[in-house]
């Protein structure tokens, strides 16, 4: 998987600008990348085993570190730290963002009925 052409930190508006070539431009919400990482912590160790994240309107990024050629590591003030979101994982993210986040919102109103 080709690495992204421009890894961009929005403080303010709180998104990670990822551009994988001049077609290709991803805008991610800090809390959408908090709720979907990659880490075990929220995934599991196995299909049906996902944890549902609450509470992560006001996350932010407080640092962003490159993992080998392959991925990065975001650390969030919250004390997270552990997903690695793979070049292919941030694709996915971009590509699939509106309909994961529905599937997000539709848990998360579920859970909270």
């Amino acid at each position: 998987m080709n690495a992204p052409t421009e890894l961009r930190l929005r403080r303010q508006s709180k998104l990670l600008e990822v551009a994988f070539s001049d077609t290709e431009r991803y805008q991610l919400p800090f809390e959408f990348l908090r709720v979907h990482s990659p880490s075990a912590e929220v995934k599991g160790h196995g299909p049906g085993q996902e944890t549902l994240v609450l509470g992560k309107q006001t996350v932010d990024v407080v640092a962003i570190e490159p993992v080998g050629q392959y991925a990065i590591r975001l650390s969030f003030d919250d004390g997270h730290d552990t997903g690695l979101y793979s070049w292919k994982y941030l694709r996915e993210l971009g590509q699939s963002q509106h309909l994961l986040w529905q599937r997000y919102l539709a848990r998360v109103a579920a859970a909270t009925r």
